[in-house]
């Protein structure tokens, strides 16, 4: 199969999925232009699909236009459990309704992921073919979820069949985060069986311990949960979507430690869910751009034209050297489990000898403890939060925002934002995503 040119600015493709009688006949389907922007807002009548590609081999064949595809045995599947009978299925998917093998179209599309899983009907999330008695864990989850029949369950084995559905490398993915902030509707499929996206979410803090759900698991059922709830998207300067979660220094300190194919997604996957402007960013997915290079440019952003920044083709880390100076000491941390809101720290800050504020903060990636230093860099918008070593500091938070003080000992934020030049010190910092601490 060849790719037809897209017709316009904001154009996508879409894939209408033909139907079969018969499971085992070969899948048949259709591409065709859709100006998504022409069409206006509110949902359109296409799912889309969020799903791991899984293997780069590509043993099985979609036919578009009566032209062959390969694809991978896990689209492979469920593109089978999608096909109707006697209705045709519009559907998005990325492998597909992308050309791939363009890196251009490939930067240009992704800049409109989140709004087009945000306009979908619904996201259709694909875990895998049944495996583990998973068709078992999705009834006890369903089941779960029904507040007039909350049950807990005694045999392990029911427990490890929930476990094994959370090791699905689904949940791994950094592109997941973005589809599922978007997703105005989420349906969770595993083998034949579906449960809504909501109930998913209420049906797992009652079957199993707090500390059975990895933190990872929790950052995505904490999006999924505020899909009904979410407002839909704001427009951004450029006229594209922005979910406007967080800032982007932020959400890579929650989320770094997601995984990615291609090391450049865990930049741009989070580019749809910032409050950043993408006009002033500098970070327009371009996968022309070698690694080290794009590193750099993301730390200058967050961080100022004032710092000097090491960074390497081969290493998701950074060294930074820079000016700056303490303005604080983390006393005190406690961590607060809230399946509604997700993790959270309650941190207490220290100037000198006196109290300051007290936060209630989001954990990120690497949660803050007692002995880091909140720092200010000349030049940054924002203090951070770093850790001290021998002869560095690591950074655990790049950019911190704290919400409303909520301390008794009130200081109001603006408190912390311009260092002294008498208190200016050299810093040699490290931002590394592969280390924990």
């Amino acid at each position: 199969y060849r790719y037809s040119p897209l017709l316009g600015h904001r154009h996508i493709r879409l894939l209408r999925l033909l139907p079969s009688r018969n499971q085992d006949a070969p899948l048949h389907s259709q591409l065709f232009d859709y100006p998504m922007l022409e069409l206006g807002d509110g949902s359109h009548m296409y799912e889309a699909l969020s799903y791991v590609w899984g293997s780069s081999e590509r043993p099985h064949t979609l036919y578009i236009d009566e032209r062959s595809m390969p694809i991978t045995a896990n689209l492979y599947e469920v593109l089978l459990r999608l096909r109707d009978k006697m209705i045709e299925r519009i559907l998005w998917i990325d492998a597909v309704c992308i050309d791939q093998t363009s890196i251009e179209e490939r930067g240009e599309q992704i800049q409109y992921m989140a709004e087009i899983y945000s306009k979908a009907n619904r996201v259709i999330v694909w875990l895998g073919e049944e495996a583990d008695n998973s068709d078992q864990a999705f009834k006890n989850i369903r089941a779960a979820a029904d507040e007039e029949h909350k049950q807990t369950f005694n045999k392990e084995t029911d427990r490890q069949a929930i476990l094994a559905i959370l090791e699905r490398p689904w949940f791994r993915r950094i592109w997941v985060l973005q589809e599922v902030a978007a997703a105005q509707h989420i349906v969770m499929m595993c083998g034949s069986m579906r449960i809504d996206g909501y109930a998913f979410c209420l049906g797992l803090p009652s079957l199993l311990r707090y500390e059975d759900i990895p933190s990872h698991i929790r950052s995505v059922t904490y999006l999924m949960r505020g899909c009904i709830f979410r407002p839909k998207y704001r427009v951004n300067s450029m006229g594209g979507i922005s979910l406007d979660i967080r800032p982007l220094g932020a959400l890579i300190d929650m989320y770094h430690a997601h995984e990615a194919t291609e090391r450049h997604d865990k930049i741009f996957a989070l580019l749809g869910m910032s409050s950043d402007n993408p006009t002033t960013s500098g970070l327009l997915p371009n996968y022309k751009t070698p690694w080290n290079e794009l590193m750099a440019q993301l730390v200058t952003f967050i961080l100022g034209e004032r710092v000097f920044v090491k960074s390497w083709i081969k290493q998701q880390a950074a060294v930074i050297f820079a000016k700056g100076c303490v303005i604080g000491v983390v006393s005190p941390v406690q961590i607060v489990h809230d399946d509604s809101r997700g993790d959270r720290q309650h941190i207490n800050i220290k100037r000198m000898d006196t109290p300051g504020p007290s936060w209630t903060v989001q954990v990120a990636g690497k949660p803050i403890e007692v002995g880091d230093l909140f720092c200010h860099l000349l030049g940054a918008a924002k203090p951070m939060v770093i850790r001290p070593h021998d002869d560095y500091f690591s950074i655990i938070m790049i950019e911190f925002t704290p919400p409303k003080v909520d301390g008794m000992e009130k200081m109001d934020f603006e408190q912390l934002e311009e260092p002294e030049s008498s208190s200016v010190h050299d810093f040699l910092l490290v931002w590394d995503w592969n280390s924990p601490h």
